[in-house]
């Protein structure tokens, strides 16, 4: 990709509302093109041309800006982006060798913990699973299991208990574990895991990150470029196909240019939502880590900076059947699965 690379003295919402300040060299022009070829013309002498694409498999020229934003938000060392979020997950999760265990939190996104269970059946891994938001829970069963890997979902997806990431890291260490966190909710306008100690961060980029759900995109950034985990992720994402199209990319670099204006103010909208129905007699509790009742508010205060995410859940008084009802009689709210758009 042509153009300058990243200024170091701009702030991290410049750098997502400027792309990088990437510029065209050849015209000026401030907003890259779709990228669409599926492979790259070699010189008369066999050799790629300078800028080293080879096949459009797992090289794009978007690519590299729209990992090179993700690497320089997240504080990392190299990125990468997939076709979806489960491409991305299970493209880390394949790195485990038959024989290693796995840890995982009992509350996560669905999708990829009934993967996992599958996955670690057919491919001889261990797995086992703690309290979300509880580090002695986390401590214990990793002291029983010795886990090659630990997961963490932080708000955890739906219920949002806050795993403390320091503390999480601390156990991974003791453990000879290494550290994954989904950080999709806060994305890195909120929560930035690696200073806190995460080896990889997990995004289902179809939500926060893209924010208009008109496409499915997964992306990971690694602290270290040479992990092996890292290493076979690369790998993975070349050979299994995951990779995200022309299009798409396009898209998500699009969507993040507004990543800091919308995560900051659906995180002000949904504290005040919750305010506003904690105490409603209709409402037996409300699940938000911003408020001072939530168990985990001392940790999200801690860990997340400039707000709590855009994610609450209401327990609604009255069961299953009021719950329905309140999901009918929204009128602003679409009753649509996913979130972030």
């Amino acid at each position: 990709m042509g153009g300058k690379a990243g200024k170091p003295d701009l702030k991290p919402e410049s750098l997502s509302a400027q792309g990088l300040h990437w510029l065209d060299p050849a015209t000026g022009e401030i907003t890259p093109p779709v990228h669409i070829s599926a492979t790259y013309a070699r010189d008369e002498a066999n050799q790629l041309h300078q800028a080293g694409f080879s096949y459009a498999r797992d090289h794009n020229p978007l690519y590299r800006q729209l990992e090179a934003l993700l690497t320089r938000l997240e504080g990392g060392e190299e990125a990468l982006v997939f076709s979806s979020g489960m491409a991305a997950a299970t493209a880390l999760l394949q790195g485990l060798r038959p024989g290693e265990r796995a840890l995982f939190p009992k509350i996560m996104y669905w999708a990829l913990r009934n993967w996992m269970v599958e996955f670690s059946g057919s491919w001889g891994l261990g797995l086992d699973f703690y309290e979300p938001g509880d580090t002695a829970s986390l401590e214990a069963a990793a002291a029983q299991s010795s886990p090659a890997l630990i997961w963490v979902e932080t708000p955890a997806n739906p219920t949002w208990e806050v795993t403390d990431l320091a503390a999480a890291a601390q156990v991974a260490r003791t453990h000879g574990a290494i550290l994954a966190v989904d950080s999709t909710v806060p994305t890195p306008v909120l929560t930035r895991p690696i200073e806190h100690g995460a080896d990889f961060v997990f995004h289902s980029a179809t939500k926060y990150l893209n924010g208009h759900s008109d496409i499915v995109a997964g992306a990971l950034v690694a602290r270290r470029a040479d992990h092996p985990f890292w290493v076979r992720a690369k790998a993975q994402r070349a050979y299994g196909g995951g990779i995200l199209g022309p299009f798409e990319a396009w898209l998500l670099l699009r969507g993040m240019r507004t990543l800091y204006l919308r995560v900051r103010t659906a995180s002000q909208t949904a504290l005040a939502l919750a305010r506003h129905f904690e105490g409603h007699p209709a409402v037996a509790s409300v699940l938000y880590p911003g408020l001072e009742s939530h168990p985990g508010h001392a940790v999200a205060r801690k860990q997340m900076q400039g707000g709590f995410g855009g994610m609450l859940s209401l327990r609604i008084a009255g069961g299953r059947q009021a719950a329905l009802d309140v999901a009918c009689a929204l009128q602003v709210f679409t009753r649509a699965t996913s979130l972030g758009g």
